[in-house]
């Protein structure tokens, strides 16, 4: 009879290498709890130039779902009476149009939605389900994501703004 890791064509895991693992992984933590990393900057280019997406260590944002919506901002988002013209709204999950006197949840892009319909949706992912929006969350890796992206764009940005100023 066969044994399980020959079946299967794998290894059993290493207790070595996964302690090291996690080692690195609260090191990394405690590096960035207290923003010590600005205080060792020579540990912190250390564990730049590591590769963590090897270790299974960091999620790849642009091809997963990202975090649920923060629970302070869904709950803080502004209700809405709908009133008059605005009955002919439709919620864009149900396509119901809104009754009148109904409350509607909106969102910062100013889309409206039945709570019923959008509540959930937030408490899988954080955008508008309409214009993808982005609302915070509580997931601190996603959000430096989100900072890093933003910073990316924006440097893309200049450089194109500078080479356009070079030849006008």
């Amino acid at each position: 009879m066969a044994s399980y890791f020959d079946e299967h064509d794998c290894e059993p895991s290493d207790p070595d290498q996964e302690a090291r693992t996690n080692m690195l992984l609260e090191l990394a933590r405690w590096m960035r709890g207290a923003g010590r990393w600005r205080q060792a900057p020579g540990v912190w280019s250390l564990f730049n130039s590591m590769d963590f997406e090897d270790l299974g260590l960091v999620v790849d944002w642009d091809h997963h779902l990202p975090p649920p919506a923060a629970k302070a901002v869904v709950e803080n988002l502004p209700r809405t009476v709908i009133r008059g013209s605005q009955s002919e709204l439709k919620c864009p999950v149900c396509l119901l149009e809104f009754e009148e006197e109904e409350t509607a949840i909106e969102m910062p892009c100013h889309h409206f939605f039945h709570s019923n319909c959008i509540l959930p949706w937030l408490s899988k992912t954080n955008s508008c389900p309409l214009c993808r929006h982005e609302l915070p969350t509580d997931d601190d890796t996603y959000e430096e994501h989100r900072r890093d992206k933003a910073r990316k764009q924006q440097q893309k940005h200049r450089l194109e703004n500078l080479h356009g100023a070079m030849y006008t």
